[in-house]
């Protein structure tokens, strides 16, 4: 059973609504990586495990599109900086951007992530994060086991 807000995000992914293109040209402007307060699709988070306690963040993560249809140029260049070693065909675009959290969070533990947003350029998710060694995680029951 979808709740009110996932219904409301889902008609506006379908017909990509004004507001939700905004929100993409303010995200394009900020770092590919961007902790934010709270999470855009709180309903979806709670079912990931999201409380609003510290020990636990929210990451805004954008990946680069197309990455496989991109042609590799020929020679003269190193391949790490071409673009084309990090995306795989076979890794969907939530792996990469969960596993570029983690290489910038490596004393967080990943609770999950969801989709926000797509253009002709990037994609958008939305990686849920708790520091496994904060007190308030450590005391929570619920949170205890998830992370251990």
């Amino acid at each position: 059973m979808q709740g009110v807000q996932d219904q409301v995000w889902l008609k506006m992914w379908k017909t990509n609504s004004a507001e939700l293109r905004e929100k993409a040209v303010l995200w394009r402007t900020q770092n590919a990586l961007t902790r934010i307060e709270r999470p855009s699709r709180i309903a979806r988070a709670r079912r990931l495990g999201y409380k609003a306690k510290q020990g636990i963040i929210v990451v805004r993560m954008r990946v680069g599109a197309g990455g496989m249809r991109k042609q590799r140029p020929t020679g003269g260049r190193r391949p790490k900086h071409l673009g084309v070693t990090r995306i795989k065909a076979a890794v969907s675009m939530k792996q990469v951007a969960e596993r570029r959290v983690l290489e910038k969070y490596p004393n967080m533990k990943l609770f999950g992530s969801y989709f926000l947003h797509k253009d002709g350029m990037y994609y958008w998710f939305e990686v849920i994060l708790a520091d496994k060694s904060h007190k308030s995680i450590t005391k929570d029951k619920e949170l205890r086991k998830r992370i251990h």
